[in-house]
């Protein structure tokens, strides 16, 4: 983690809000390929593709199966909304 910021990350779907909690870095899959985001990132918004996101935390991984939708990324808060969401047993 740079400088030991963390990340801010929310996952939401029709349902309902998923999870959210603090994380080390995420991983997004988008119509255009793979995105990584560290602490620090500039802020971006981009449209989700079909795939898994990623958290990782200090003890453990969350992967959430994902369909559409988008991602954003401001001052260490990243919000993923997804069309469809199914949270991934490990």
């Amino acid at each position: 983690m740079a400088s030991g910021r963390s990340l801010q990350v929310e996952v939401v779907s029709h349902e309902g809000r998923l999870w959210h909690g603090s994380a080390a870095s995420v991983q997004i899959p988008t119509v255009d390929g793979s995105l990584g985001v560290l602490p620090g990132r500039q802020p971006l918004l981009a449209q989700l593709g079909e795939g898994a996101v990623t958290v990782t935390r200090s003890d453990a991984v969350t992967s959430f199966t994902v369909s559409g939708g988008f991602a954003s990324v401001d001052t260490d808060y990243v919000t993923i909304v997804a069309d469809h969401a199914i949270v991934v047993v490990q």
